[in-house]
Order: structure tokens, then C-alpha cells, then sequence
């Protein structure tokens, strides 16, 4: 290759490597052209591009993107598989894991997310989930539960509501306060002996004189 080619392929590269936040490395030796063509065309449907490229220009292009993560991966011919903006990374990775399964011959090696590097077992790890749009309704799924939740107890009958107040009060002694009330009032006071029996002045006049016939007769 010229100078000028691979001078082109590494600032490809880095472009690529600048922008894609994902990629997937694999060992892709004792391939067949048929086998790479058919992974190749498998990756494009998830949204990744695969790559074939010498290691020497690769690590140029990671040198001059910052992509120290990469450098690790890349010993023995190296395939990656870059992630668009808008692709499927589960979809990637089980392309890859079917073909190493499939072809006995096909290592995966590790990856990159967002600037991390991932080994070989998170990759197969990730081919293991489900696809992405189940993925992201069962994480819609989990977010909405509480809410909906929260909606019925808002929306639950009001009297229920009135209930639960009623029986708080009556356990907090609400239903003694009536009788308190009553032992408020003062209670009517009791005769004493000396107001039951009569006084020589509350006695009749009968009682203490004498009538005029009375006095006409001892006379």
C-alpha cells in the first residue's frame, strides 16, 4: 500500500473512531471471504460497519482519536465492527457471538462503550439480551409501574378516604368524648338532716296556740 493510502485509511479511521462512541473488535483469522461478506451484511442491518484493517494503521488512528481503550485489543489481525449513532448494539454483539459460534473460528476480543473497554465476556453478555426495542419497553414497563400505582390510589372512591379517618379517630378515643362532656356539668346537692326536720318557727299556728274557744272553756 502507498503512503499516500495509508495515510488516507488512518484519518478514516480516526474520523470513525472520534465518532462512534461503541465498537466491537474480533480476531476474524481462518475467515472465509463468503463468511466475512455474510457477517459484514448481518452488522449493517444492526447498524454497525465492519472493518478489516492492519493493526500498525490502527493503532495510528487510535494514537491520534485518544482511543487509548482500543489499543489493548488490538494483537493479531483485528475486524472491528463500529456502532453508528443509531445502531443496535445488542444486535452487534449477537451478530458477532452467532458468527464465533457458527464458524468455531471467529474470537471476539473485547470492545469499547462510551469510552470504556468491555472484554470478551460483557460482549457475549450483551448478545445474551433481548432485542433493543423489547429492551426499552420493558424499561418503559418498569417506569411506569409506580406511577400507575400512584394514579389509583389517587383516583380510589373517597369514601374509602372518609373510612380510614373514622376508624384513626375512633381508635385515638373519638367516641369517649360525648361522656367527658357530660361529667362536666355539676351534680344537684343532697338535703342535710337539718333541713328534713321542722324548726319550732316553721310549725303551725294550730300546733302552738290554743284556740279562743279553747281559752272560753277553762275559764
Amino acid at each position: 500500500m502507498k503512503k499516500e493510502d495509508k495515510e488516507l485509511v488512518v484519518a478514516e479511521l480516526t474520523e470513525r473512531l472520534r465518532t462512534s462512541d461503541t465498537l466491537l473488535v474480533a480476531d476474524y483469522r481462518g475467515l472465509t471471504m463468503p463468511q466475512i461478506d455474510a457477517l459484514r451484511s448481518r452488522l449493517i442491518e444492526s447498524g454497525a460497519r465492519f472493518t478489516v484493517v492492519k493493526n500498525t494503521l490502527t493503532r495510528r488512528a487510535a494514537e491520534a482519536a485518544g482511543a487509548d481503550a482500543l489499543l489493548t485489543l488490538l494483537e493479531g489481525p483485528s475486524a472491528i465492527a463500529f456502532l453508528e449513532a443509531d445502531g443496535d448494539m445488542v444486535a452487534a454483539a449477537k451478530a458477532l457471538a452467532d458468527s464465533a459460534r457458527e464458524s468455531r473460528v471467529l474470537a471476539i476480543r473485547g470492545g469499547v462503550m462510551q469510552g470504556r473497554a468491555i472484554t470478551a465476556e460483557e460482549v457475549q453478555s450483551l448478545a445474551t439480551l433481548p432485542p433493543l426495542d423489547i429492551l426499552r419497553s420493558q424499561v418503559l414497563a418498569a417506569i411506569i409501574a409506580p406511577v400507575t400505582a400512584i394514579a389509583g390510589l389517587v383516583n380510589a372512591p373517597l369514601q374509602n378516604l372518609y373510612g380510614l379517618l373514622e376508624a384513626r379517630i375512633d381508635q385515638l378515643g373519638g367516641a369517649d368524648e360525648p361522656a367527658a362532656e357530660e361529667t362536666l356539668e355539676p351534680a344537684p346537692e343532697e338535703p342535710t338532716a337539718e333541713a328534713d326536720e321542722p324548726t319550732q318557727a316553721d310549725a303551725p299556728a294550730s300546733d302552738s296556740q290554743e284556740s279562743p274557744d279553747n281559752q272560753e272553756e277553762t275559764d
